[in-house]
């Protein structure tokens, strides 16, 4: 699961990219791509773990992407293509907002600032739909047939492009299969990031997303601060500033809900480990995730709920209490399960 963070020059993409993944980067690297991979914190893994004992513990994992941007497009204020390049292979996107005072002094300007980057990505995204059309245009005078699916798909996402309007508020736009090559980036799932001042950490009374977005605040510089500090510091801090969650595990939390991700464990005296999913998986296809073997091969899933094995103290009395229970290859595996898969090959 990979996110990629987009904002005007000056929004703090850098300052909460490195709240999210706890790095610091050197300033001779802030013209580089950057990837920050970062363990999901889930305290079922961690009461797993203290129950097997096992030789190793696995957290699932989300990726942050700072895509580079070249010194020409800072002086333009904008973001230059290739970020839009590096960002198509995203999974979703981390949209910043400057909600703090300039270091040039100028004020907040959300509406514009949020609406220039919605329309970079629907500009990029009418370029590309559009030469396919083009393509289709010059096949079909050569007596090639179009996919008249395609053809009504790129026609619709042309339609709302040039009516300014995301692709994201089309469900059945953003997620048809005929497109999923064009890997349009506004019809990617997007989590609008308030980059509040520190003493702010409510959202903006004129709020551009509210309408369609989902959207939270992070106080960059506070958060920031507080991924460079020690565990005994960061404690300190913490209720210094009244901060319940840090901005990395609010963000993962909106991340897995924004893409609609669940976690699913697998158990044992080797490993106990978490594993990412899309809700509504069939357990055949989760089987896949851990190994194509175990697809190829699948016979059954054996499943037993997080919550029951904690109320019943461990898998030998969940099991005399009837809770686990074998499922075949349809069943939609749930956030918690505990699956053990039983495959032959």
């Amino acid at each position: 699961m990979k996110l990629g963070l987009i904002g005007l020059p000056g929004a703090g993409k850098t300052t909460i990219f490195e709240a999210l993944t706890r790095s610091q980067l050197d300033p001779a690297q802030r013209r580089e791509s950057r990837l920050g991979t970062v363990h999901v914190p889930d305290e079922r893994v961690d009461r797993l773990s203290a129950l097997y004992q096992p030789r190793k513990t696995t957290y699932a994992q989300v990726a942050y992407l700072l895509p580079a941007v070249a010194e020409a497009a800072r002086d333009k204020g904008r973001a230059e293509q290739s970020v839009w390049l590096q960002v198509r292979e995203c999974d979703a996107l981390l949209h910043v907002v400057r909600n703090v005072q300039a270091l040039d002094g100028r004020a907040p300007s959300l509406t514009a600032d949020f609406q220039a980057i919605d329309q970079e990505l629907m500009l990029a995204d009418l370029v590309v739909a559009e030469k396919r059309l083009e393509r289709l245009a010059m096949e079909q005078k050569r007596g090639k047939k179009p996919d008249a699916e395609e053809l009504a798909l790129l026609e619709q996402c042309v339609a709302h492009l040039n009516n300014e309007t995301p692709l994201r508020r089309f469900p059945e736009l953003a997620h048809a299969r005929l497109l999923r090559g064009f890997a349009f980036l506004s019809a990617k799932p997007c989590l609008v990031i308030y980059n509040n001042p520190d003493e702010d950490e409510a959202l903006p009374a004129d709020d551009p997303a509210a309408d369609g977005e989902q959207r939270l605040t992070i106080r960059g510089k506070l958060e920031q601060e507080l991924s460079r500090m020690q565990p005994d510091e960061a404690e300190a801090f913490l209720k210094a500033f009244d901060i319940q969650d840090s901005a990395m595990d609010r963000v993962i939390h909106a991340s897995y809900a924004l893409l609609g991700r669940i976690s699913f464990f697998t158990v044992g005296e080797d490993e106990v480990r978490a594993w990412t999913i899309q809700s509504g998986t069939a357990a055949v296809d989760a089987a896949e995730v851990i190994h194509s073997d175990i697809k190829k091969g699948f016979i059954r899933a054996e499943v037993l709920a997080y919550d029951d094995l904690m109320a019943a103290g461990n898998y030998a009395e969940a099991r005399k209490q009837a809770k686990v229970r074998l499922e075949g290859k349809t069943y939609e595996v749930r956030d918690g399960d505990i699956v053990h898969f039983r495959f032959n090959v």
